[in-house]
């Protein structure tokens, strides 16, 4: 008996020790190989990780008025499997979200588990939803991007994405200065589920504001007269450039077409260009004021210069002629302006000579970048002295076999209203609170000869101008106008042209620079026709409107 109860009791003592074993085991699964696995998802049951979003930077105007910020709002998305009507519901959601039925469906019968309903909610319709408590819709916390200005300076501004990333425009450029950072919250919940305590992890973290130089009033006038344009001359589109003589800061740079930023699904790339900096054009006559800056200050010519001008003039194989036929006459340096002679001009570039004439060219800063704190600036194209032919003399005086931005017109023009510095356009005039320096620029014309050019340019708006219908009363005014074939593999087209108008304001003590350039325009192609009455307009409305005295 004895050894079978001792067999026994082994037999009992191993199944024992097999289920401690097993019992040792199941423990060593649970607390070290799959213990941090269960710990996450117990605390996934019981904790949930909400995301508060980082405000994105505002972008101000030189007056602190805000072009573009941020509010707090959401997104709202389905769990497809969830919906149990998904027609009906469809209905609730569209009519709370003002929205398309027929996308809200589509958008909770999606496959998989999650769908967007509609993105960047304000917290009003987000708030609608969520009072019709429906199964299987919900929304997360998210910011909207809004503009109370309206749309104006949308394409310098530029779009942000659905996710907060800048994507075009200052918006991109200023990105990592205008980012917020997104900050965490846990939400705490009891055994059945039911919010008990929120936890801050990390605080969510405002961008920086971005302080423009563009004055909202001027801009928006800007825009106004080149709608004005285009409803009259329907051009493929243009630009209007302010910037303030004295120190360079650029007041509005304006564009047509217009941009819908909040509705970019239709928009061509194009839609979103800056004209004003990058879109590349022959500049045609109102070249003609570097042509003369240069010869005086080169001591080619002096004011009182006079020439005796045939209708035409050969240069190699080309033939220049003026716009308008005439017979042989004499004119002044200033009539040539004024007058926009094609003859003088390539007359005084033979005195002055092309390898002069190129230097002067690089001097007034065409052929490379201004500098201006925007992305994507084109440099535009100009020839080196080396590629020049024989007749390229006799295109660059009047502006042509060279292409140009508005902003490096507005540059250039600004030294000749300054007194003959040439600074870079500033368009940012704070970042995150600091201030950018102004260029100090250099100088490329004496005082003197700048004052010169300026008095010569009042001509082109006085009686016997190409722009003499344009006035502002009290004030004088100086400019150019301009009018360029547009250059075609063929040669230049005679039916397509760039319309342009470059302007000083007042002309004797320069408050204000203005551009206008109009592509393609359409019932009058000229800079008198379809630019300089739109100089007129932005100088009558901008000059008052800084409290320039008048001088008359």
């Amino acid at each position: 008996m004895r050894p079978r109860l001792q067999k026994r009791t082994g037999i009992l003592f191993a199944f024992c020790l097999f289920l401690l074993f097993g019992l040792f085991a199941r423990a060593f699964l649970l607390q070290v190989v799959q213990g941090s696995s269960l710990a996450s998802q117990a605390a996934s049951q019981q904790q949930d990780i909400v995301e508060v979003p980082g405000l994105r930077g505002s972008i101000l105007d030189r007056n602190g008025q805000p072009l573009a910020g941020s509010e707090p709002g959401a997104s709202i998305y389905a769990t497809p499997y969830q919906v149990k009507d998904a027609p009906e519901e469809a209905k609730q959601i569209a009519g709370a979200l003002d929205a398309d039925p027929d996308d809200v469906l589509d958008a909770i019968t999606q496959p998989g588990g999650f769908s967007y309903v509609e993105r960047k909610v304000d917290l009003k319709h987000a708030d609608r939803v969520e009072k019709l408590g429906l199964e299987g819709v919900g929304q997360i916390p998210d910011t909207l991007r809004v503009r109370p200005q309206g749309d104006i300076a949308s394409q310098v501004i530029g779009a942000v994405s659905d996710e907060g990333e800048g994507l075009t425009g200052l918006e991109a450029s200023e990105n990592d200065v205008l980012k917020g950072q997104n900050g965490e919250r846990r939400l705490v919940k009891d055994a059945l589920g039911d919010p008990i305590r929120l936890d801050n992890v990390r605080d969510a973290k405002d961008g920086e504001p971005v302080q423009l130089t563009l004055d909202a009033t001027i801009q928006a006038e800007a825009e106004k007269v080149l709608s004005e344009i285009a409803d009259q001359h329907d051009p493929v589109n243009a630009s209007a450039i302010v910037m303030d003589a004295k120190n360079s800061n650029i007041l509005a740079m304006a564009n047509w077409p217009p941009v819908n930023l909040d509705d970019l699904g239709d928009a061509d790339p194009e839609d979103l260009l800056n004209v004003g900096t990058s879109y590349t054009y022959e500049p045609g006559s109102t070249f003609k004021a570097f042509t003369v800056a240069s010869a005086l200050e080169n001591g080619t010519v002096t004011p009182s210069s006079t020439f005796t001008l045939a209708p035409s003039i050969q240069v190699y194989d080309r033939t220049i002629e003026e716009s308008h036929p005439r017979g042989t006459v004499n004119l002044s340096v200033g009539d040539i302006l004024a007058q926009s002679s094609n003859v003088g001009a390539v007359t005084i570039g033979l005195e002055m000579g092309g390898r002069k004439f190129s230097k002067w060219i690089g001097r007034f800063g065409f052929g490379q970048k201004t500098g201006i704190s925007y992305p994507g600036e084109e440099q535009g194209i100009v020839l080196p002295y080396s590629d020049w032919s024989g007749s390229t003399i006799g295109n660059v005086p009047i502006g042509q076999g060279l292409a140009v931005t508005p902003i490096q017109m507005v540059q250039a023009y600004g030294a000749l209203a300054n007194g003959g510095i040439l600074r870079t356009p500033r368009l940012i005039d704070k970042v995150g609170g600091q201030t950018v320096p102004e260029d100090e620029g250099k100088r490329v014309i004496s005082p003197k000869v700048a004052a010169e050019v300026r008095d010569m340019l009042k001509g082109v708006l006085a009686p016997g101008g190409t722009a003499s219908e344009v006035s502002v009363p009290g004030y004088t005014l100086a400019g150019k106008t301009g009018t360029a074939q547009i250059a075609t593999e063929n040669g230049y087209s005679d039916t397509r042209y760039v319309a342009s108008f470059m302007g000083v304001a007042p002309a004797d003590d320069p408050a204000i620079v203005v551009s206008i350039m109009v592509n393609e325009p359409k019932n009058g192609h000229t800079g008198a026709e379809a630019a300089a009455p739109g100089f007129g307009e932005l100088a009558a409305f901008t000059l008052p409107y800084l409290g320039v005295p008048t001088d008359q």
